[in-house]
């Protein structure tokens, strides 16, 4: 029987190999809701991914259409593609619903990063649709089960979920720049990634402070093909 057979996991909710699992490759950001979790994860896979880190998956982002609604956004962080996963309710509302394709197009993005060569996978959020066996459920037991470092966030309220779905694994950090750093230092010296770091692992900083708002306006133009490209195009609404 070949090696990694031992790895398939025959149900795709459950994470089925923990004993073998390094508890600090997976990082769980724990945040509240008055924390910019989404605007300091994508401005991290931003900033490595400049220092030559091979990075996969999504983060998200919140955006007004032309008519006042509210959208949330996926962005694939190798290519910088934006997908919709969510239907706004009407106009000038400020709730929406998730969209079930643009979850599952998300998904997508994440399973095709796991099947190239990447440092550290990234997905936005462990929150209530994973939480009941749903949303990128698969994706998360996935990437653990592989042994891929991953990076993602939980809020508050669902740390009791994902500590049961971990079964204890992984490493909560706080939502801080400097957490985030430290914590892809020790993972990136142990398993001698590509450096975003130099060999003292000192604080990155963040290097394009402005360039990722918590809302921006969506544009009628197409999707740049760079992340770097995208991030430049969202800007902060007066």
């Amino acid at each position: 029987m070949p090696r990694y057979e031992k790895h398939i996991n025959r149900n795709p909710a459950v994470i089925d190999n923990l004993d073998e699992i390094d508890p600090n490759s997976v990082g769980a950001i724990l945040y509240r809701p008055k924390d910019d979790v989404d605007g300091l994860l994508a401005d991290f896979a931003q900033d490595i991914a400049q220092q030559g880190v091979r990075i996969g998956g999504i983060v998200q982002r919140h955006a007004r259409s032309e008519n006042g609604t509210h959208v949330m956004l996926a962005i694939d962080v190798a290519t910088g593609q934006e997908i919709s996963i969510s239907q706004p309710l009407r106009s000038g509302a400020t709730s929406c619903n998730l969209d079930t394709n643009g979850l599952a197009e998300a998904a997508a993005v994440v399973s095709k990063a796991l099947r190239n060569k990447i440092d550290l996978l990234v997905v936005n959020k462990f929150a209530r649709q994973e939480a009941a066996g749903r949303g990128l459920r698969t994706e998360f037991v996935d990437a653990i089960t592989r042994g891929v470092p991953v990076l993602t966030a939980v809020p508050k309220k669902c740390l009791a979920d994902w500590r049961t779905f971990t079964a204890g694994v992984g490493t909560l950090l706080p939502c801080d720049r400097e957490s985030l750093e430290q914590w892809w230092c020790e993972i990136s010296t142990r398993r001698g990634r590509r450096g975003a770091f130099s060999p003292s692992c000192g604080y990155l900083g963040t290097m394009i402070p402005d360039r990722l708002m918590t809302t921006v306006r969506l544009s009628t133009t197409s999707s740049p093909k760079s992340p770097i490209g995208l991030f430049r195009h969202l800007r902060k609404q007066p």
